[in-house]
């Protein structure tokens, strides 16, 4: 005769039986809500918080309110204290968009632009290079905006960490500085191009100007600017292109490319009016 189960099958099956017969006949673990004490949370009779609502006195008994036996409310000097997560997702927010602040709302847009314009005026391709430049443009930038930096951090930082000022009024103090520091760099035709679009009227005072408008007429007169000062850069580099490609053509050398020739005399010029300190000192002479 087959068969029908195996051992191994048997032997779970009894196991099982074993199982359901220990449950059923065990009635320890059966729980009732009525077995609950009445003072544990969840109980409908019993409010689950300590003091009355108004009842403090002082700030100290407002510092220990307890709510639901788990929520704690902490304050300071009026301001709530943000949570930990809180603080890192505002924090990687700001690291996010802290590129597109220094670029955009500072000086940096014309220190690498200019920077730019000088490296392509020499024509020595990747010398300087791009990591040469871009520090030395942060700390142009730096150096440029210490004073906005320093304002900002004494007139809205400070005195939000201190509980003075509520965000609003701290977000407020600390945008001042930086329009401050738009304004006279922004051309006036700019501003009043963004004006007209955005169908306002305008005084020609900075009080009067949105931020909203404010930040593109600022970009707008830092692109103006930068290639300005390019351009005048790159003028008596190329009176040295044209004198060297009238010699070669007049020695008959037309197949020898100019710019190998040129190029050393380029980087000779350059150091002999010490061009860096030309370039740099007068690019941030003209935020000033």
């Amino acid at each position: 005769m087959k068969k029908l189960f195996s051992g191994k099958q048997i032997v779970k099956i009894v196991c099982l039986l074993l199982a359901v017969g220990i449950l059923c006949l065990s009635d320890a673990g059966v729980v009732h809500a009525s077995n609950y004490d009445s003072n544990l949370t969840g109980d409908t009779e019993t409010r689950t918080y300590i003091n009355e609502a108004g009842s403090s006195e002082n700030a100290d008994d407002l510092k220990e309110l307890n709510i639901a036996n788990s929520v704690t409310v902490t304050y300071n000097d009026g301001n709530g204290q943000l949570n930990g997560t809180l603080r890192i997702l505002l924090t990687l927010t700001l690291i996010a968009l802290a590129p597109s602040l220094i670029i955009m709302l500072t000086a940096f847009t014309r220190v690498i632009i200019v920077l730019h314009f000088t490296r392509a005026a020499l024509n020595t391709q990747t010398a300087p290079p791009n990591q040469i430049l871009i520090g030395l443009a942060l700390f142009l930038t730096f150096f440029i905006m210490s004073p906005t930096i320093t304002e900002i951090n004494t007139t809205a930082i400070v005195p939000f960490e201190a509980g003075e000022i509520t965000q609003e009024e701290a977000f407020e103090r600390a945008i001042l500085p930086i329009r401050e520091f738009m304004y006279p760099q922004t051309q006036t035709e700019d501003t009043r191009m963004f004006m007209e679009i955005a169908g306002a009227e305008w005084d020609g005072e900075l009080e009067s100007v949105p931020t909203q408008v404010l930040i593109p007429a600022f970009i707008v007169s830092e692109l103006r600017q930068a290639f300005t000062i390019g351009f005048l850069i790159y003028i008596p580099f190329i009176v040295i292109d044209m004198v060297v490609a009238s010699t070669l053509m007049s020695m008959g050398m037309m197949m020898l490319p100019p710019t190998t020739i040129s190029l050393p005399f380029k980087i000779l010029l350059f150091l002999l009016a010490d061009g860096w300190n030309l370039v740099i000192g007068e690019l941030v002479r003209s935020f000033y």
